[in-house]
C-alpha cells in the first residue's frame, strides 16, 4: 500500500499519500461536475425542453436503470478486472456522452429521447465506476484507515454536491441550461487524468486492487454472481442495511425527480435560486462527513447510523412546507438536517462493507448491495413523476419524504440493537458462500 501504516501522521492524514491524494482530487473534481449535471439535467428537461413532470421522472428513472441491468454482473466483472483502468474508461466513455448534449443543442438537434440515452448510458458507465471505486479504495489504504478514507472522500463530495448546484444554477442563468453541462464533461476528464497518474505502491499494473494469482478456470460469471448475492441475502447486516437503503433510495430518488419541478414551478424560483437551495444537502454532507469521526468514536459504528438515521432523516418532512420568502427557511433546515444524517450513515456503512467483504468479493459484495439499493431508484423516479402528475408535486413529497422516514424503522433488527459497533468480519464459516474460493482456490473462512 501507498505509505499505510501504523505510524501517526501530521494533520491532513491520508491526504499525504500520493495515490491517495490524487484519487481525492480527481474524485473532487468529478463530484462537482456530477452535482451540476444533477441540476443542469432537469432544468434542460424544465426550461429547454419543456418536459412533463413525467418525463422529468423519466429522464431520472433511465440514470438509475442500468443498476437493475448490469448491477449484478458488474461485481463478477470488477472483481476479475483491473478497477483502475476500469474507472479511467468510464470517465472517457461520460465525458463524451454529458459534452454531446451542448453539441447537439448548438446544432439544433437536441431531444428529449438524446437526454434518455445519455442518462442511460452515462448511468450504465456509472455503475462499474462506482463499483470500481469500492474496490479500489481499500487497495490504497490500510483497513484502520477505511473510515478515515471514506469520510474524506464523502467530505469532499459533499462539499462538491454543495457547490456544484450553484454554479450550475448560476452557469444556466448566464449561459444557459445545456452550456451548464459541460462542467461536467470536463470534471471526468480531470479524474480520468488523475486516476491516470495514480499508481499504488506494490501494484505493477496500476490495477488498484491485489488481483489473485490464479483463478479457477471453472468459475462462471453466473457462478460470481450468485456467490455475491448469497453472501449479501443470506447475512443479517448485509441483508438488512440493503433493504433499508433500498426502501429509503425508493423515495428519495421520487423526492429528487420532483425537486426541481417543485421549486421551478410551485415555489416560483429562478434557475440561480434553484442552484442555491439545490447545494443545502451538500452543506448537511460536509456537517455529517465532519460529525463521522466523533460520533463513532463516542457512540459506535452501530450506533452511530442508528442515531443519524432516527435523529436526522425525519426532518425531511420540513421540506413540503416550502414556499415564497421565509418559507425557504423549511427546505433549508429539513435538508440540512437530514442530509448529515444520510451523510454519517453513507460512511458507515461504505467503511463497514469494505472491511466485513471476504477477500476477492469487496466488488460482488458491493455491486449486489447497489444492485438492490439503486435498483429501487427507476421505480422511486417513476413513482415520483406519478405522483407529482395525478395528486400535485407539493403532496407527492409529503407522501415521499414521509417514506424516507419509515424506512428508519427497518435497522430496528436483533442484528443491530444492542450493538455498539458493526463486526469487521464475517462470523468464521457463517456468511462466506459455499462455492467462493481465495486466490489460492481454497474456500474463504
Amino acid at each position: 500500500m501507498d505509505g499505510a501504516g501504523g505510524n501517526r501522521r501530521p494533520a491532513g492524514g491520508l491526504l499525504w499519500q500520493r495515490s491517495f491524494r490524487l484519487l481525492w482530487f480527481g474524485e473532487t473534481i468529478s463530484q462537482l461536475g456530477n452535482a451540476m449535471a444533477v441540476v443542469g439535467v432537469p432544468l434542460v428537461a424544465v426550461i429547454v425542453l419543456h418536459a412533463s413532470v413525467v418525463v422529468v421522472g423519466v429522464l431520472a428513472a433511465a440514470g438509475w436503470l442500468p443498476w437493475l441491468v448490469i448491477g449484478l454482473p458488474a461485481g463478477a466483472w470488477v472483481d476479475r478486472w483491473p478497477a483502475r483502468r476500469v474507472m479511467i474508461a468510464c470517465d472517457l466513455v461520460s465525458a463524451v456522452l454529458y459534452a454531446s448534449v451542448p453539441v447537439a443543442a448548438w446544432a439544433g438537434v437536441l431531444s428529449t429521447w438524446l437526454v434518455v440515452v445519455v442518462q442511460l448510458a452515462g448511468g450504465a458507465a456509472s455503475v462499474l465506476f462506482m463499483t470500481a471505486y469500492q474496490v479500489y479504495l481499500p487497495s490504497l489504504v490500510a483497513p484502520g484507515e477505511l473510515i478515515e478514507g471514506n469520510t474524506k472522500m464523502q467530505g469532499s463530495a459533499s462539499a462538491a454536491a454543495f457547490a456544484g448546484p450553484g454554479l450550475a444554477g448560476v452557469a444556466a442563468q448566464l449561459a444557459g441550461a445545456v452550456t451548464a453541462l459541460l462542467g461536467n464533461a470536463v470534471s471526468f476528464l480531470v479524474s480520468a487524468a488523475c486516476l491516470v497518474a495514480a499508481r499504488p505502491a506494490g501494484s505493477g499494473s496500476g490495477s488498484g486492487r491485489v488481483r489473485p494469482a490464479s483463478r479457477d478456470r471453472e468459475t462462471t460469471l453466473r457462478r460470481e454472481m450468485a456467490d455475491g448475492l448469497w453472501l449479501v441475502l443470506r447475512d443479517p447486516f448485509l441483508r438488512q442495511l440493503s433493504t433499508f437503503w433500498a426502501a429509503a433510495n425508493l423515495a428519495l430518488t421520487g423526492y429528487a425527480a420532483l425537486l426541481v419541478v417543485f421549486l421551478v414551478r410551485v415555489v416560483g424560483l429562478a434557475p440561480g435560486s434553484v442552484g442555491l437551495l439545490t447545494a443545502v444537502p451538500g452543506a448537511g454532507g460536509i456537517i455529517g462527513a465532519l460529525l463521522t469521526g466523533r460520533i463513532t468514536a463516542r457512540l459506535g459504528t452501530a450506533r452511530g447510523l442508528l442515531l443519524s438515521t432516527w435523529c436526522a432523516v425525519p426532518f425531511g418532512l420540513l421540506i413540503p412546507l416550502t414556499g415564497p420568502g421565509w418559507r425557504l427557511g423549511f427546505y433549508v433546515a429539513g435538508a440540512l438536517t437530514a442530509y448529515t444524517g444520510i451523510a454519517v450513515g453513507n460512511v458507515i456503512i461504505a467503511a463497514f462493507r469494505q472491511s466485513y467483504s471476504p477477500p476477492g468479493m469487496c466488488g460482488r459484495v458491493t455491486a449486489t448491495m447497489r444492485f438492490l439499493i439503486f435498483g429501487t431508484s427507476p421505480l422511486g423516479a417513476l413513482l415520483g413523476g406519478a405522483l407529482g402528475s395525478w395528486l400535485g408535486v407539493r403532496p407527492a413529497l409529503w407522501i415521499l419524504l414521509g417514506a424516507v422516514a419509515w424506512s428508519g424503522t427497518l435497522l430496528a433488527t436483533r442484528a443491530l440493537l444492542g450493538r455498539r459497533d458493526l463486526p469487521v468480519a464475517p462470523p468464521r464459516g457463517g456468511s462466506v458462500p459455499p462455492a467462493a474460493t481465495s486466490p489460492a482456490g481454497r474456500r474463504i473462512a
